[in-house]
């Protein structure tokens, strides 16, 4: 073999490899540690996502090894194709505001951006043994606001939407426009509430579900309303459920199971439907957390395309998948023997 054709078949091999670690590079790997562009394991656990141009941006609870334990911290990361994703540092630090008590806990990140007042305003749940006690007995939202979507988020207020408790929060941005925010109310139910103006409030409650549910989702389908949510188990996975309805008021379907129930969803938690229109079809993606108490910063993350349609809605078993923004399509890649 000439050097001619040796190099021919070196700088081949090379691009084949190359062509390979990119396709890799690529792929969202459901369960496995998800690392950032540095690297690091994406600390994001109980997030959402909202989107600002081309750019995405993930939010959630900061959770990595080594944090000053007098504050709490909500990390941001951004990314143009959902899959790598660049840390862009924490969007909010901050000390116990309403002293809550040593054991408070800030939970489940949500950043809406207001057009009108060109604002990011973020809510957060916010609890701990606030008047004796142990456990979640504060049960209220805060709210803080940046100029960026990066930060640093400035801490506003707290307070018990439309005077409800309030522990798990999830967020929901309509086809029109319109920002609502779900909460878990334990006396209760469960609410979607529609937010001010500004999004500096809670201004109207659309609908109060009888049912113990939280980590709530939702998404609007092709005229359906679709929401999501898990059991009341604390940190321990259980068999998710949704329902459906033609309109946020209701009235509501009865919940079904949306996995197999002997998963308990796989191990996780809803977080957050979100919904990839792009310019040939519609993905719209299950976002879980799969918790470790004992070790949180290797919590990870179960993301997958769900079969939606038809008032069906179903989390597949979990494979590694790809997806293009820009069309909106998605494939589920096949294991070997399939």
């Amino acid at each position: 073999m000439n050097r001619k054709l040796s190099l021919i078949l070196l700088v081949a091999c090379i691009g084949l490899l190359t062509g390979e670690a990119s396709a890799q590079k690529n792929v969202i790997r459901p369960t496995e540690v998800w690392p950032d562009t540095d690297g690091n394991h994406i600390q994001a656990h109980g997030g959402g996502i909202i989107r600002i141009g081309k750019l995405y941006y993930w939010y959630g609870e900061q959770r990595r090894q080594g944090l000053d334990p007098e504050y709490r911290y909500v990390s941001c990361y951004s990314s143009k194709d959902l899959v790598n994703w660049k840390f862009m540092g924490d969007a909010l630090k901050m000390k116990d505001p309403d002293s809550i008590g040593r054991t408070w806990v800030l939970e489940r990140p949500k950043v809406f951006y207001n057009a009108k007042t060109g604002k990011y305003v973020m809510y957060m749940h916010l609890d701990g043994p606030r008047g004796g006690g142990s456990g979640y007995l504060y049960a209220r939202v805060g709210v803080a606001v940046s100029d960026k979507p990066t930060g640093p988020f400035v801490y506003l207020r707290s307070f018990r939407p439309l005077g409800f408790e309030s522990r798990d929060i999830g967020q929901f941005i309509d086809d029109d426009g319109t920002a609502y925010l779900i909460f878990e109310d334990r006396p209760n139910g469960f609410h979607i509430a529609k937010l001010s103006e500004d999004y500096l409030d809670v201004e109207k409650d659309m609908c109060l579900l009888k049912a113990p549910i939280e980590g709530g989702a939702i998404v609007h389908y092709k005229g359906l309303y679709y929401v999501l949510g898990s059991a009341l188990t604390g940190w321990s996975p259980n068999p998710n459920k949704y329902a459906t309805a033609q309109s946020l008021e209701g009235p509501w379907s009865e919940f079904r199971d949306v996995a197999p129930p002997e998963t308990k969803t796989y191990g996780s938690q809803s977080t957050m439907l979100l919904k990839v229109a792009g310019k040939k079809d519609t993905t719209v993606i299950f976002m879980g957390d799969m918790w470790k108490p004992k070790t949180q910063w290797d919590s990870r993350y179960l993301w997958m395309p769900v079969e939606i349609g038809d008032g069906r809605l179903w989390l597949p078993e979990p494979k590694p998948w790809t997806i293009n923004v820009k069309t909106g399509e998605h494939k589920v890649m096949k294991e070997e023997g399939e």
